[in-house]
């Protein structure tokens, strides 16, 4: 890969890190990221302008780098692949508190259109639809998967009907749309939020529940500091909230893994420790829904309140 590199940006490293099929260099005190793109053209046409905005605007983000023929993607062993030059502070941790201001940096416009994500009940119908098929072809050997599928399933059948729910309530609502990304985790490092490769534009609550959310499965108290950082600002509409609620009940870490088991990436015991959180997940949800109602009446998930009731 060392070869690739100099042959397509004339760049020399020796000290190349393999992490997850993304490499890492530096040369010269400069750290430089090569990741594998497996979005579309149009899709990244978007990205670099956007990228572009949120310089004008000092905001930081990585930078592309072009190859030597003055393109963003060059393509390597049959995959393609796009050079990013890491912002000087790639270990800084983002939080709630970041989260917020960068997401709303920038807003919808027809010019990003490509990059809107907002339809939840619709794909997450899809996904389990296809899921479900996958299941029943591929996985009788997986019993991991066969003895947990369901309940993850009817997690994510709680979160459609509770989004569809709330854009009925909801009809003429105009939700506030703003720079996301496709996934983000806890630990937040700037290395991976500052990642322009991952950037979508959806709910501004979407980053926000995706992070408390991965919280709670690194650690529980950390999760709750973040959920009452966010809960005290208290500048959001019912809609919101309700929308923030369906996000948390959608069962994102399972379905990551499980795309991944199924893709023969990793290896299904990799589910086991969050199977074995769900009881206690339950019981997050349960208090997440106590807390937001001392601030807006969402509607809430019966069966949640009536197993979690002391």
């Amino acid at each position: 890969m060392e070869n690739m590199i100099q042959f397509h940006y004339n760049i020399e490293c020796q000290n190349l890190i393999e992490k997850q099929e993304i490499y890492y260099f530096s040369v010269e005190k400069q750290n430089f990221m090569l990741s594998p793109f497996q979005r579309s053209s149009e899709e990244l046409e978007d990205i670099y302008q956007i990228c572009e905005e949120l310089k004008r605007m000092n905001y930081p983000v990585h930078t592309f780098i072009l190859n030597r023929e003055g393109k963003l993607v060059s393509n390597m062993n049959d995959h393609s692949y796009i050079l990013l030059k890491l912002e000087e502070n790639n270990q800084k941790e983002f939080n709630i508190l970041d989260i917020i201001p960068f997401s709303n940096g920038l807003h919808l416009s027809q010019t990003k259109s490509k990059l809107y994500r907002n339809l939840w009940g619709e794909l997450w119908s899809k996904k389990i639809d296809y899921f479900e098929y996958q299941v029943h072809e591929l996985g009788k050997e997986k019993k991991i998967i066969l003895n947990s599928f369901t309940y993850y399933v009817g997690l994510a059948e709680n979160a459609i009907s509770y989004v569809n729910n709330t854009l009925k309530k909801n009809p003429s609502n105009v939700p506030n749309i703003t720079l996301c990304h496709k996934r983000i985790h806890f630990p937040n490092p700037a290395e991976e939020y500052l990642n322009p490769l991952t950037f979508v534009f959806d709910i501004n609550i979407r980053d926000i529940a995706e992070y408390i959310k991965s919280a709670f499965f690194v650690n529980e108290e950390d999760a709750w500091i973040e959920l009452k950082a966010f809960l005290s600002m208290k500048n959001y509409t019912l809609f919101d909230y309700e929308m923030f609620y369906a996000r948390l009940l959608y069962p994102s870490y399972y379905f990551d893994i499980y795309e991944q088991v199924m893709n023969k990436e990793i290896e299904e015991e990799k589910l086991i420790p969050f199977i074995k959180k769900a009881s206690k997940y339950e019981e997050f949800l349960n208090k997440v829904y106590y807390e937001i109602v001392k601030i807006a009446p969402i509607e809430k998930i019966e069966w949640i309140i009536e197993k979690n009731r002391s």
